[in-house]
Order: C-alpha cells, then sequence, then structure tokens
C-alpha cells in the first residue's frame, strides 16, 4: 500500500488522467463484450435447444421408425438440426457414427464425424433422464447438448441420446470474440490518442501556471497567469492566482520601499544628528570661547563692590566695553541656540503627528500679517499682497501653524535674495488632489477638491533642479560652505512642508537659476467658504490666467491695525 502510494504520489496528473480514462474504457468494453457473448451464446443454445427436445419427443414415442430400421449403436443425423443425431446406446457399447448411413444434415449429406461421451450405464441415464446436460466428445474438442432415457432394445438394457455439436455456436462466439477484441482494441488505440490530446489541451494552463511560478521564483514579480473563462475551474482557478500574485508584488514592493524607507530614515537621522550637532556646536563653542575669554583676561579688575566695574581698566582685566559685547555675543548666540532648539521641538512634534488646534482660518488675514511684518523688517525692499477673486480663502486649519508657514515662507525669500529684491505674496482659488494620507472616501479616486492656492514669489537668483529637490530637506542648504551670516537655520522650509501636510495640504517650489523662486501651498477650502457667481473655474490656478487685484502699502496697513 505505502509503494502504491509512493507510485501514485510520483506520477504525473496527466499520466493519472490518461490511465485512469483507459482503464475505465478497457472495463467497459470487457463488460459489454463479456455480456454480447453470453446473452448471445445463452440464445443461440435455447434455441437449439428446443429443437433437440422436440425431436427427443418425437424419437421416444416412435423409435423404430424414427431409426427407419437401422441397428442400435450408430448415430443417425437429424432433419433440421445442424450436427445434430440420434440413437440407441446399448450398455458398455459408446455410440459410433453410422458408416453407411448418409443421414440428413443442415450443412449438406455429411455422416457424423464424431459422437457424444455419454457414459453407457443406466445409472447415468436414469440420473439424467429427460435433461439438457453438456458432455464432450468421444474424439476432438467438440462440445455436445445430449437428452437421454433408458430405452430397452430387444430385451437389452440401452439408452436413448438425442444430441448436437456446439461447435459451430463456439466457432461463431470465437469469431464475435475476436472481432470484439480488434474492435476494442481499435476504439482503446483512438481514445488513447484523443484523450491525451484533450488531457493536454485542457492542462496547458497548470504548464502555464508552472511556467509563471518558476518566473516569479526568478523575480519577475509583474508576470500574471492568462486569464481564462472564470466560470471554469481552471479560469476561476488562474484568476485567484493573479489575485495572490498582486497582493504579493504589493506587498513584496511595500516591503522594498518600508526597507528603503527605513534605510532613507536612516541615513536622514544619522543627517539630522550631524547637522544637529554641527549647528548647536557652533553656539556653544562661541560661549565657551568667550568664557574662557573671559576667564583668561582675569574676569573683572579692582574691588570686590559693584562700583569696580565703572573704573576697572587694567591690562589684565575687561572694562565695561569688553563685559557689554561679550554679554551680547552671548546673547546673540544662546537666542540662536534657542531658536534651533524650537525649530527641533517643531519638527519632533510634527514626527509624533500630535493632533492640531482646528478652527476656520482666513488666510487673507495672515497673508495681510505677513506682509507687514516683512515690510517692518526690509522696509528697502518691495513685499506686495495680489488678492485673486474669491468669496473667502477660509481653511480648516491651526492659525498660529498656518501663521509660522506664511512668516517662513516670506522670511526665506527675504533672507535669500539680495537687498532691494521684490518679494510678492499672492492668494488665489483653485483646486488640488488631496495627498494620500490626507484623502477622505469622497475623494478617494484622486479627485480635485477646492483649494485656496498661496505663492511666495521673488525675482531673486533662484535655485537649481537638484536645490529645488532637496530644498525642503531638514538642514539642507544650497549654501555648501555653511555660511551662517544670515542667521537660519536650516529647518524653516522643513518646518513648512511638515505643517503643510499635516492640513492635508501640499507644498511645492518651481525655480530656475536667474529666474526667481516661486513656493506654492494648496490648502483645502473650508466647506464654510463658498465662492460667488464670478468665482475661478479650474484654469484660475494657472498664475498666467488669474485677474488679480494688488494690495497696496496703505490696505495693508489697515488690515494689520483692523
Amino acid at each position: 500500500m505505502e509503494g502504491l502510494r509512493a507510485l501514485s504520489g510520483r506520477t504525473p496528473l496527466r499520466t493519472k488522467l490518461i490511465t485512469a480514462f483507459l482503464a475505465l474504457v478497457i472495463v467497459t468494453l470487457a463488460a459489454i463484450s463479456v455480456t454480447t457473448v453470453v446473452v448471445l451464446r445463452s440464445y443461440l443454445t435455447t434455441r437449439y435447444d428446443t429443437v433437440v427436445e422436440q425431436a427427443f419427443d418425437h424419437i421416444s414415442s416412435a423409435p423404430y421408425g424414427a431409426f427407419g430400421g437401422n441397428p442400435p449403436g450408430y448415430a443417425i443425423p437429424i432433419e433440421g438440426l445442424p450436427n445434430g443425431f440420434a440413437g440407441i446406446q446399448l450398455d458398455g457399447s459408446p455410440l459410433k457414427p453410422d458408416p453407411n448411413y448418409p443421414g440428413i444434415s443442415g450443412f449438406g449429406n455429411q455422416r457424423a464425424p464424431a459422437v457424444p461421451s455419454v457414459p453407457a450405464t443406466q445409472s447415468w441415464a436414469t440420473a439424467n433422464a429427460g435433461q439438457l446436460v453438456t458432455v464432450g466428445s468421444v474424439s476432438g474438442p467438440d462440445v455436445w447438448r445430449v437428452i437421454t432415457t433408458p430405452f430397452p432394445f430387444n430385451s437389452q438394457s440401452g439408452t436413448l441420446v438425442v444430441a448436437y455439436d456446439l461447435g459451430p455456436i463456439n466457432a461463431e462466439i470465437r469469431r464475435l470474440v475476436t472481432v470484439e477484441l480488434i474492435m476494442g482494441a481499435a476504439i482503446v488505440v483512438v481514445l488513447a490518442a484523443v484523450t491525451v490530446g484533450v488531457v493536454r489541451s485542457n492542462l496547458r494552463p497548470l504548464d502555464d501556471i508552472e511556467m509563471t511560478a518558476g518566473q516569479i521564483a526568478k523575480g519577475h514579480l509583474n508576470h500574471r497567469i492568462p486569464e481564462r473563462d472564470p466560470r471554469t475551474e481552471i479560469g476561476s482557478l488562474g484568476h485567484s492566482l493573479n489575485a495572490m500574485l498582486a497582493q504579493i508584488e504589493t506587498a513584496f514592493h511595500e516591503r522594498e520601499k518600508s526597507e528603503q524607507a527605513a534605510h532613507d530614515s536612516e541615513e536622514r537621522m544619522r543627517r539630522f544628528i550631524a547637522d544637529a550637532s554641527h549647528e548647536l556646536r557652533t553656539p556653544l563653542t562661541t560661549i565657551r570661547g568667550f568664557a574662557e575669554y573671559y576667564r583668561q583676561r582675569g574676569g573683572l579688575s579692582g574691588t570686590d563692590n559693584g562700583d569696580s566695574l565703572a573704573t576697572a581698566g587694567s591690562p589684565a582685566g575687561l572694562g565695561p566695553d569688553d563685559i557689554d559685547r561679550i554679554m551680547q555675543r552671548l546673547e546673540s548666540e544662546a537666542a540662536r541656540m534657542g531658536l534651533l532648539v524650537e525649530d527641533l521641538l517643531q519638527l519632533a512634534r510634527l514626527d509624533q503627528q500630535r493632533p492640531l488646534d482646528l478652527a476656520p482660518v482666513d488666510l487673507l488675514s495672515l497673508a495681510l500679517d505677513a506682509v507687514q511684518d516683512a515690510r517692518m523688517v526690509a522696509p528697502d525692499r518691495p513685499v506686495d499682497l495680489v488678492v485673486g477673486r474669491s468669496a473667502a480663502f477660509i481653511v480648516e486649519g491651526d492659525e498660529q501653524r498656518l501663521r509660522q508657514v506664511i512668516g517662513n515662507l516670506v522670511s526665506n525669500a527675504i533672507t535669500h535674495t539680495p537687498a532691494g529684491t521684490p518679494v510678492r505674496v499672492k492668494l488665489a482659488a483653485g483646486t488640488m488632489v488631496p495627498p494620500v494620507p490626507a484623502r477622505s472616501t469622497a475623494d478617494a479616486a484622486g479627485e480635485e477638491v477646492p483649494a485656496v492656492v498661496l505663492d511666495v514669489e521673488d525675482d531673486g537668483p533662484g535655485m537649481t533642479a537638484e536645490q529645488s529637490r532637496r530644498v525642503f530637506e531638514r538642514f539642507y542648504r544650497a549654501d555648501a560652505a555653511r555660511n551662517r551670516a544670515s542667521g537660519g537655520t536650516g529647518l524653516g522650509l522643513a518646518i513648512v512642508a511638515g505643517l503643510v501636510a499635516a492640513h492635508g495640504g501640499t507644498v511645492s517650489v518651481k525655480s530656475a537659476p536667474g529666474e526667481g523662486a516661486d513656493f506654492q501651498v494648496k490648502l483645502p477650502l473650508s466647506p464654510d467658504a463658498h465662492f460667488g457667481e464670478d468665482d475661478f473655474d479650474e484654469d484660475d490656478a494657472d498664475e498666467d490666467h488669474v485677474d488679480e487685484d494688488h494690495v497696496d502699502e496703505n490696505d495693508v496697513d489697515e488690515a494689520a491695525e483692523q
């Protein structure tokens, strides 16, 4: 049994199917052949048995007339019964063919070539009297059907025997069996060829599945099984496997992305730590240097009372002017370090995805405040506010964080452009496709939603494509020499990107060397804001088609006072 199971486990499926089908066909043909032979033999035998019984009844009622005066012991042919005969067999003397009587046979005038081997005893004749019995032949392979009865002849014990040879029937059966074997073999051969073709054709999808599995094992995850009618088993299996392969490919790519993201995150973390250490080390080095300078100069000279500050001045001590300069530098570096720490804390909060204090916010008011502040900080450069036509620029957001976004963008434009370079803050109505993490069920398919578009433009030196791509990275600066004369921390734009993303918006930059920079922020419009009849359509988001209203300095001042 274990050997059969092992053999079955090693046998291919197509071989099993073909073998099982052909075995079923062979068994069916054999059953049909056996049934046909049995039925035909029974039919022929029954027909001749009826003739024999009729002849027996006739002869047993008038035996002497039936034999025509022939002596007992001889087999006399019977008319109407091929290979049949009748005779009286004396005890101890078996029948033999009559050498003189031509007889009558259905196959022509022929003497009986052989006789049945009937026991020449009264006991056997008495035991089988009137019954059809199958016996062998005295000579040869023939088989006979006989019916006997005790029959005395001239005061001698004898047996009346009526019989016929089964040889012709057996010959017909043998011819039928031969024909059935030939036809059965031909049928099996033809069905075997057809079955092989059908099985190969129907199992070809399994070959496709095997080939696809091999390609996937080699790393080609985009391979799929050819689609077939899903109402079939193979089609349904292929559809299910393709769905599974799609999920596997997605999971694999997600894993690759996750691994790459983890690697990139680790790289960014190392760079972040290195940059943060560098940024913090600079003010700390300055503070420590002035402290050592103070200690090496001996500190304050003179007496211990407070008036010594006003009269100090020995060569080894520090005068009031020196103390003021040192304190100013210490205060400046401490403020710079405090600003860096605040920015780092802000980024840490964004990374932790802390909830924002959301409420309706008017971006126009925030833009007016930012422009007013910029004009106060840089009175020598033009800072304009350009507002597109819209009923309201209301978004759901955290007012302080959004104020920080606009302030950082304006401050970045002022800081990284030469003095006198114009800066423009634009507000317009438009549309946007929410980023994936911020999409709701309504816009999950990537549908556009109404948005407020904020642009901060400058006419400065611009940036290269590489600089534009990395400008929102933490601690990234286009100045490779790390010049800190401008006082920036390199985190302002990273904070802008994080805050905009937290509000479900997008931020981008368009710039080219010598063509200035345009930082664009898109935030979803609040449901409470509605555009008027003259609002912008989809083309309004393109700044080349916006019908803009400029806000002069007096308008900004009035808005700031309000």
